[in-house]
């Protein structure tokens, strides 16, 4: 019984899907749709002859049949099917004034992919829809007039829905081709800037790190000969490490770089979409800073920001920045509930990732929870500086 109740919700939720994916597709609710396919019978048992009834109800279970095996169909045997079921629908609204089939064709004649069979089927249906109607309002057919409303309903959509559909269907394949040339596009520039880090990494470090080898194994064989010169080419081996270090900084500052105001911007825009207070003086004029410097705190102030959303809960995110000599610190405080201690820094948080960076220039990181959080963050202003005077 359990296995029978679980097959039958999984029916109902493709059958939901199905229902959601029609509407999507046509934006026309999957309830209209079945309104449609039930309103024949209601013309058909109008009908004063049994046998008209018989006829109506056979033509349309052949109708819809006939339907879902062309919309099923692929190739050009759709569109012999399609013009079969554009005589039938014309055979309903002469002999029953039932217009409405008219709307089931339009929408498959916009499903319709390639351009010229869709030109040649849309101006049959329209024209013999047109006239079928044109002679029923011409013979004042009491039935088709109580419904005229609708009728002009349905004419309109046989002017507009495969139109609006195939142009749809139409911009979707180009999205799609620009969508796939995108991506191309994303791949080969991914490759080429691959290559270019790879030159550059070449370049940069290949023939210093060749040297440091050479160096390093000259210094070994002179150690016990002649310590001096043996220690003349490892400081030789230390300089150059001090020099490839530096360049490896500046290439990562070069791929990188990320001014402090243009993300103050953008951790501005994500903290207003979390319906957070932003407080922050952007009239800062950062003097003699680094760019490395600068593209660590820019990255470690948009870390903060997004733990701020992701975690505190907080409605104020107050952001400072102070510059000494040395120095520039950037405080970011919040008044979340949510306090981010120490402890985080075992769990991420991102803190993990932020510490590192610093490190990466000889700044710092201090936590200080109370009312909220607090994050003060120290960088170098002059990491060149720095290594010059051996601190790196």
């Amino acid at each position: 019984m359990g296995r029978h109740f679980i097959e039958r919700l999984l029916e109902g939720g493709v059958m939901i899907k199905k229902r959601r994916i029609l509407q999507n597709n046509t934006g026309i609710s999957f309830y209209i749709w079945t309104l449609l396919a039930i309103l024949p019978f209601y013309f058909i048992f109008h009908a004063s002859k049994t046998a008209d009834v018989v006829i109506g109800i056979l033509l349309t279970g052949c109708f819809f049949s006939l339907y879902t095996i062309a919309y099923k169909t692929k190739g050009w045997l759709i569109y012999i099917w399609t013009s079969l079921l554009i005589l039938m629908s014309v055979a309903a609204t002469f002999f029953y004034s039932y217009v409405y089939f008219a709307f089931f064709l339009s929408y498959m004649i916009g499903n319709i992919k390639k351009q010229l069979p869709f030109i040649i089927l849309y101006i049959v249906h329209l024209v013999l829809t047109s006239l079928s109607i044109n002679v029923k309002f011409i013979l004042q057919d009491e039935l088709l007039l109580k419904q005229l409303p609708f009728v002009l309903i349905i004419w309109l959509g046989a002017i507009l829905l495969p139109l609006t559909i195939y142009n749809r269907k139409k911009q979707g394949k180009l999205e799609e081709k620009l969508e796939d040339a995108n991506k191309r596009i994303s791949e080969l520039g991914k490759l080429e800037e691959r290559q270019r880090i790879a030159r550059d990494l070449h370049d940069t470090l290949g023939q210093k790190l060749s040297l440091i080898g050479l160096k390093a194994d000259l210094a070994k064989k002179l150690i016990e000969q002649d310590p001096e010169k043996a220690k003349a080419e490892l400081k030789d081996v230390q300089q150059t490490a001090r020099t490839a270090l530096n360049e490896v900084r500046v290439l990562v500052s070069s791929m990188r770089g990320i001014k402090l105001k243009e993300e103050i911007l953008r951790v501005e825009q994500i903290l207003q979409a979390a319906n957070i207070q932003f407080l922050c003086q952007t009239d800062f004029a950062l003097s003699k800073v680094s760019p490395i410097a600068e593209n660590i705190l820019s990255m470690c102030l948009k870390e903060g920001v997004t733990n701020i959303v992701k975690h505190s809960n907080a409605t104020v995110c107050h952001v400072k920045i102070n510059e000494s000599a040395t120095e520039v610190q950037l405080i970011i405080e919040d008044n979340g509930g949510s306090v981010v201690t120490e402890k985080h820094f075992a769990k991420g948080h991102g803190l993990v990732g932020m510490r590192e960076r610093l490190e990466f220039v000889n700044g710092s990181l201090h936590v200080h929870a109370e009312h909220g959080t607090i994050l003060t963050i120290k960088v170098p202003k002059d990491v060149k500086q720095l290594e010059r005077e051996g601190s790196i």
